[in-house]
């Protein structure tokens, strides 16, 4: 047995809903991998649990795994708003999201969530930001206005599968990308953060 076997073999089960989902989302998707998965599907429902916010915002929606997760965890009441900016992943993701028995805590828009997530006038407990890693910078400025004092913003992918310590991928764009965005939280008061080494890393920031 595998280290990642042994893990997932003593976490608590995802629910077949999303099982379904993840296996359709490797299947017909051409990136099916990044989807959140078993693991940092259950650690999403147990952040969500444990802060209790009543919004979140999620920035990348894919295929809705991780959307379905967060809203999972949620209280009565609370909601997801999860924009993706690709159109061409509605006719996949909206019938998983609209079909799930999570459905009514999930508002899905197409959309850049950078500039339309302020037009919401919400104030954010909460945020997921697994967007374009190019602009992680840029994405993070704007969902850091929208999210309160205290509230919390979690950063998927920040170890790049490694890239971001190896010279290699010096000039790759995305790699860049998540660096810069790595680095610009190290100087940044206005939050505190550290970074979790689970599947390709996962930042939480707390904004102070």
């Amino acid at each position: 047995m595998t280290l990642e076997s042994y893990i997932l073999a003593h976490t608590s089960p995802e629910p077949d809903y999303l099982y379904r989902l993840w296996r359709a989302t490797n299947i017909h998707m051409l990136h099916g991998r990044m989807a959140s998965g078993h693991l940092q599907g259950r650690l999403l429902k147990m952040l969500v649990q444990m802060i209790r916010p009543k919004t979140i915002l999620e920035v990348g929606t894919f295929s809705g795994y991780s959307a379905l997760c967060m809203a999972e965890g949620l209280d009565e009441g609370g909601m997801v708003y999860t924009f993706e900016i690709n159109d061409e992943q509605e006719d996949f993701t909206r019938p998983w999201i609209e079909g799930s028995p999570w459905a009514d805590k999930v508002r899905f828009i197409i959309g850049d969530a950078v500039s339309e997530a302020p037009r919401l006038g919400i104030v954010f407990d909460m945020a997921f930001i697994d967007g374009d890693k190019r602009t992680y910078r840029e994405t993070y400025e704007s969902v850091l206005s929208v999210v309160r004092p205290g509230g919390f913003i979690l950063a998927d992918n920040t170890l790049w599968d490694g890239h971001v310590v190896d010279p290699a991928y010096d000039r790759d764009p995305q790699t860049h990308g998540i660096e810069t965005f790595n680095d610009s939280l190290v100087d940044d008061d206005r939050v505190e953060q550290v970074i979790l080494p689970l599947r390709d890393g996962l930042t939480l920031i707390r904004k102070r």
